[in-house]
Protein backbone atom coordinates (compact mmCIF):
# COMPACT_ATOMS: atom_id res chain seq x y z
CA UNK A 1 0.00 0.00 0.00
CA UNK A 2 1.51 3.41 -0.66
CA UNK A 3 1.13 6.95 0.98
CA UNK A 4 0.36 9.95 -0.48
CA UNK A 5 1.67 13.14 1.38
CA UNK A 6 -0.58 16.41 0.69
CA UNK A 7 1.23 19.79 1.52
CA UNK A 8 -0.44 22.82 1.63
CA UNK A 9 -0.43 26.49 2.70
CA UNK A 10 0.23 27.59 6.42
CA UNK A 11 -1.34 30.91 5.24
CA UNK A 12 -4.15 30.06 3.22
CA UNK A 13 -4.43 25.77 3.36
CA UNK A 14 -4.85 26.19 -0.29
CA UNK A 15 -3.62 22.63 -1.74
CA UNK A 16 -0.01 22.34 -3.55
CA UNK A 17 0.08 19.96 -6.62
CA UNK A 18 3.85 20.13 -5.87
CA UNK A 19 6.45 20.34 -3.47
CA UNK A 20 8.27 22.93 -6.31
CA UNK A 21 4.89 24.99 -6.10
CA UNK A 22 5.84 25.84 -2.09
CA UNK A 23 8.01 28.48 -0.90
CA UNK A 24 9.42 27.90 2.57
CA UNK A 25 9.44 30.85 5.08
CA UNK A 26 11.47 31.50 8.15
CA UNK A 27 10.05 33.47 10.54
CA UNK A 28 13.18 34.89 12.61
CA UNK A 29 10.96 37.29 14.69
CA UNK A 30 7.20 38.24 15.80
CA UNK A 31 5.97 39.23 18.51
CA UNK A 32 3.67 36.25 18.68
CA UNK A 33 7.27 34.28 18.53
CA UNK A 34 8.22 33.21 22.24
CA UNK A 35 10.32 30.15 21.49
CA UNK A 36 12.58 31.12 18.36
CA UNK A 37 12.32 31.18 14.57
CA UNK A 38 9.93 28.66 12.84
CA UNK A 39 9.02 27.55 9.12
CA UNK A 40 5.96 27.61 7.82
CA UNK A 41 5.40 26.65 4.30
CA UNK A 42 2.89 28.90 1.08
CA UNK A 43 2.49 29.17 -2.34
CA UNK A 44 4.35 30.78 -4.49
CA UNK A 45 1.82 32.98 -5.65
CA UNK A 46 0.76 33.95 -2.42
CA UNK A 47 3.72 35.77 -1.47
CA UNK A 48 3.47 38.20 -5.23
CA UNK A 49 4.09 41.63 -4.21
CA UNK A 50 5.45 40.94 -0.82
CA UNK A 51 8.70 42.50 -1.76
CA UNK A 52 7.46 45.91 -2.57
CA UNK A 53 5.64 45.78 1.29
CA UNK A 54 8.95 45.34 2.78
CA UNK A 55 10.18 48.15 5.06
CA UNK A 56 13.35 49.42 5.20
CA UNK A 57 14.31 48.81 9.13
CA UNK A 58 17.49 49.26 11.23
CA UNK A 59 17.57 46.90 14.00
CA UNK A 60 20.14 48.60 17.11
CA UNK A 61 21.47 47.56 20.35
CA UNK A 62 21.41 49.90 22.96
CA UNK A 63 23.98 49.59 26.01
CA UNK A 64 23.16 51.33 29.33
CA UNK A 65 25.73 50.96 31.48
CA UNK A 66 23.11 50.41 33.86
CA UNK A 67 21.56 47.01 32.44
CA UNK A 68 23.50 43.73 32.39
CA UNK A 69 21.43 42.90 28.70
CA UNK A 70 22.08 45.16 26.18
CA UNK A 71 18.24 46.43 24.67
CA UNK A 72 17.22 45.44 21.07
CA UNK A 73 15.38 47.93 18.99
CA UNK A 74 14.06 47.97 15.80
CA UNK A 75 12.57 50.64 13.67
CA UNK A 76 11.83 52.42 10.27
CA UNK A 77 15.41 53.21 8.67
CA UNK A 78 13.40 56.90 8.24
CA UNK A 79 12.83 57.23 11.58
CA UNK A 80 16.39 56.34 12.81
CA UNK A 81 18.00 58.66 10.44
CA UNK A 82 16.04 61.84 11.69
CA UNK A 83 17.78 61.41 15.44
CA UNK A 84 20.59 62.48 13.45
CA UNK A 85 21.09 66.22 13.64
CA UNK A 86 24.35 67.64 13.15
CA UNK A 87 24.95 65.49 9.74
CA UNK A 88 23.18 63.47 7.69
CA UNK A 89 23.20 59.46 9.03
CA UNK A 90 25.06 58.59 6.41
CA UNK A 91 27.67 60.83 7.30
CA UNK A 92 27.19 59.74 10.81
CA UNK A 93 27.73 56.16 10.07
CA UNK A 94 30.59 56.18 7.59
CA UNK A 95 32.70 58.37 10.69
CA UNK A 96 31.57 55.72 13.07
CA UNK A 97 34.01 52.73 14.52
CA UNK A 98 33.27 49.74 14.20
CA UNK A 99 31.29 47.59 16.76
CA UNK A 100 32.79 45.06 18.93
CA UNK A 101 32.28 41.41 18.01
CA UNK A 102 31.25 39.49 20.40
CA UNK A 103 30.52 35.39 20.63
CA UNK A 104 27.02 36.21 22.67
CA UNK A 105 25.41 39.36 24.17
CA UNK A 106 24.98 40.01 27.46
CA UNK A 107 27.07 40.83 30.50
CA UNK A 108 29.44 37.91 29.98
CA UNK A 109 30.25 39.12 26.76
CA UNK A 110 30.46 42.49 27.73
CA UNK A 111 33.34 41.49 30.03
CA UNK A 112 35.46 40.26 27.37
CA UNK A 113 34.60 42.84 24.94
CA UNK A 114 38.13 45.09 24.28
CA UNK A 115 37.87 49.03 24.81
CA UNK A 116 39.02 50.95 22.01
CA UNK A 117 42.44 52.37 23.15
CA UNK A 118 42.03 55.99 21.73
CA UNK A 119 45.10 56.89 23.09
CA UNK A 120 47.27 54.45 20.07
CA UNK A 121 48.08 55.43 17.22
CA UNK A 122 45.66 52.89 15.50
CA UNK A 123 42.63 54.63 16.97
CA UNK A 124 44.00 58.04 18.26
CA UNK A 125 42.14 60.95 16.72
CA UNK A 126 38.44 58.70 15.59
CA UNK A 127 35.73 61.02 16.35
CA UNK A 128 34.19 58.95 19.45
CA UNK A 129 31.94 59.87 22.11
CA UNK A 130 33.31 60.44 25.74
CA UNK A 131 36.18 62.78 27.09
CA UNK A 132 39.37 62.71 25.20
CA UNK A 133 41.87 61.85 27.33
CA UNK A 134 45.60 63.50 27.77
CA UNK A 135 46.63 60.04 26.32
CA UNK A 136 45.29 60.54 23.35
CA UNK A 137 45.74 64.61 23.01
CA UNK A 138 49.46 63.75 22.90
CA UNK A 139 49.68 61.29 20.63
CA UNK A 140 47.21 63.61 18.37
CA UNK A 141 49.78 66.14 18.77
CA UNK A 142 52.79 63.95 17.84
CA UNK A 143 51.47 62.40 14.93
CA UNK A 144 48.74 64.74 13.57
CA UNK A 145 50.04 64.21 9.65
CA UNK A 146 50.07 60.77 9.86
CA UNK A 147 47.18 60.46 12.03
CA UNK A 148 45.00 62.77 9.59
CA UNK A 149 46.41 60.07 6.84
CA UNK A 150 44.76 57.35 8.36
CA UNK A 151 40.92 58.79 9.60
CA UNK A 152 40.91 59.91 5.42
CA UNK A 153 41.99 56.65 4.13
CA UNK A 154 39.60 55.05 6.79
CA UNK A 155 36.93 57.92 5.15
CA UNK A 156 36.63 59.44 8.34
CA UNK A 157 36.88 63.25 9.00
CA UNK A 158 39.97 64.35 9.52
CA UNK A 159 41.34 66.53 12.10
CA UNK A 160 41.29 70.80 11.07
CA UNK A 161 43.43 72.89 12.52
CA UNK A 162 40.88 75.61 11.45
CA UNK A 163 37.95 73.66 13.33
CA UNK A 164 38.22 75.65 17.09
CA UNK A 165 36.57 72.01 18.48
CA UNK A 166 39.14 70.38 17.05
CA UNK A 167 42.10 72.19 18.11
CA UNK A 168 40.55 72.28 21.43
CA UNK A 169 39.56 68.17 21.56
CA UNK A 170 43.65 67.53 21.30
CA UNK A 171 45.05 70.12 22.58
CA UNK A 172 46.26 71.78 19.26
CA UNK A 173 46.13 76.06 20.40
CA UNK A 174 49.92 75.94 20.08
CA UNK A 175 50.15 74.21 16.68
CA UNK A 176 47.20 76.00 14.85
CA UNK A 177 49.30 79.24 15.95
CA UNK A 178 52.83 77.93 14.65
CA UNK A 179 51.15 77.40 11.27
CA UNK A 180 48.90 80.52 11.04
CA UNK A 181 46.08 79.36 10.85
CA UNK A 182 44.55 80.78 14.40
CA UNK A 183 45.82 84.30 15.25
CA UNK A 184 46.35 84.67 19.20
Amino acid sequence: MGQKIIRFSDLTGKHAESDGDLVRIVVLQHPDLTDGPVEIDALAGELDGVRELALDLVTVELHHPDRAEPQTVVMEAGTFDRLASAAPMAEVLRGARPAARSAGHGAAAATHRERVDYASLEHAGRPHKGRTTEAERQTVQRHLDEINERLAAEGVRTIDLENVEHVTRYGLDTLALETGVMHG
